[in-house]
């Protein structure tokens, strides 16, 4: 049992140091699209800006009110993100939902580091947090497409 304790101190220590290392924290002049995302059991909140180019997002920003284990997701997200497709975030978000929800495997790249939240697993009324920074990330990249089409 001790080693799982130790294993529990040792992921805590790295959700909080993601989570106050929170990268593109500057919300963007001009973005393409703004979503401000909340979970509804414990209040957190995410408020992102894309701007896309060549079907990637090429500049992002992010204000985020959340638990740790949401700021976390958040600073992994934030680290990974410039550079990626719509398919890659999406992907993302459905590994770490598969992740959470049945104990899948580690998300895909560039997302791998959101292994580091797995022991959250069984705290299923913190999922939506961990979740919203990739949810409202894919909500931005389709208002922005929708609005490079229009």
């Amino acid at each position: 049992m001790s080693g799982e304790t130790d294993l529990i101190k040792l992921y805590s220590g790295q959700i909080l140091a993601l989570a106050s290392d929170m990268p593109h924290t500057d919300m963007l002049d001009t973005p393409d699209a703004t979503v401000k995302k909340r979970a509804p059991l414990c209040g957190s909140t995410i408020t992102v800006d894309v701007k896309t180019e060549d079907g990637k997002i090429a500049a992002y920003g992010q204000d985020v009110k959340a638990c740790a284990l949401g700021q976390a997701a958040a600073s992994v997200v934030g680290k990974s993100i410039i550079g990626c497709t719509r398919a890659q975030v999406e992907a993302g978000r459905d590994g770490l939902k598969a992740m959470l929800k049945d104990g899948g495997p580690t998300p895909p790249a560039p997302f791998e580091g959101l292994e580091v939240l797995r022991p959250a697993q069984d705290y299923r009324n913190r999922h939506a947090s961990i979740l919203l920074s990739l949810e409202a990330t894919l909500e931005a990249f389709d208002q922005a497409d929708q609005s490079a089409c229009a």
